[in-house]
Parts: C-alpha cells; sequence; structure tokens
C-alpha cells in the first residue's frame, strides 16, 4: 500500500515527474497493473475535479445536506430510486 500512496501522491504533485523506476517501485510493492492504473485514473479526476471547483469558485455544500446525502446513501445506497 505504501508503494502505491507513494505513486498516488507524485502523480498528484508532480505528474510530469512520473518515470518508469515509480512503476516499477509500486510493483515491486505489490500492486497490480489494474491496481497501478486504478489509482492513477481515481487520483487525476480528483485533481481535475478539485481545480475545476476551486478555479470555479463553487460553493462547498451545508453540513446539513453532507449529512442528508449520508443518511440517504446509508439507508439506500447509490442505485436510484426507480421513477414510477
Amino acid at each position: 500500500m505504501k508503494a502505491i500512496l507513494k505513486l498516488v501522491e507524485k502523480a498528484s504533485l508532480s505528474s510530469p515527474d512520473i518515470t518508469g523506476d515509480d512503476i516499477a517501485e509500486a510493483r515491486a510493492g505489490g500492486a497490480s497493473e489494474e491496481m497501478i492504473y486504478d489509482a492513477i485514473t481515481v487520483c487525476s479526476l480528483f485533481v481535475y475535479y478539485n481545480t475545476w471547483v476551486d478555479a470555479c469558485g463553487v460553493a462547498a455544500m451545508p453540513d446539513l445536506g453532507y449529512l442528508a446525502v449520508g443518511s440517504r446513501l446509508a439507508q439506500h445506497g447509490y442505485v436510484p430510486e426507480q421513477l414510477g
């Protein structure tokens, strides 16, 4: 896990500096190709989302909104309700 987290940190802070040695280190730490791909993909998407949100000035949802969403997800999961 440490090797993949090290790679994700580098992907989020200085992705152009990732080398074959970084990938080899993650592999040596037990990360599969799928783990490496997924970790870099998720990290990259969140860097993009955070950059977009910050640059567009999107306001954070109020605390009550997070509580409501969390409660709904806990009760119903991520599958949307079927419309009648």
